[in-house]
């Protein structure tokens, strides 16, 4: 079965870059936003995903919260993508590319230019109806 919470954690290209940047050692958020184009509250999102992943750790340290990768929790993800991978079969040889042929000299397409369109005479505008003769205020005309 597959890590399926590692696997979405790591979905996103922010949060796998936060693993790599955190493989070099526990951060703080302001330098982990100093790599990123985005505000704080994102790379905040970020790193609750990764810690509900248990992917990474926070610690406070003083006035600001260090985050520190748990590198052994990718091994699943690992041995997973080893169980797929085939451990007998050699990488296949890419197969020669033929070179194109040069291009013969084409003849010049026809073009055929469109009918003109005719022109279209105006249609008069309808007639406005006469008004009603007076109705009774019974809507009946006795």
């Amino acid at each position: 079965m597959p890590p399926l919470a590692t696997l979405v954690a790591l979905a996103d290209p922010t949060r796998c870059r936060i693993i790599e940047i955190l493989h070099e050692g526990a951060q703080p958020v302001h330098v982990l936003a100093g790599h990123f184009d985005i505000s704080r509250p994102a790379i905040s999102r970020h790193l609750r995903v990764l810690r509900q992943a248990r992917l990474i750790s926070e610690k406070k340290v003083g006035r600001e919260n260090r985050y520190a990768l748990h590198a052994d929790r990718l091994k699943p993800v690992g041995d997973w993508l080893a169980g797929l991978t085939p451990a007998s079969k050699p990488m296949p040889k890419p197969k020669a590319i033929a070179k194109p042929k040069p291009a013969s000299k084409a003849k010049p397409a026809i073009v055929v230019a469109p009918a003109p369109i005719p022109p279209q005479t105006p249609v008069p505008p309808a007639p406005k109806p006469a008004p009603a003769s007076a109705v009774s205020q019974m809507g009946f005309d006795f």
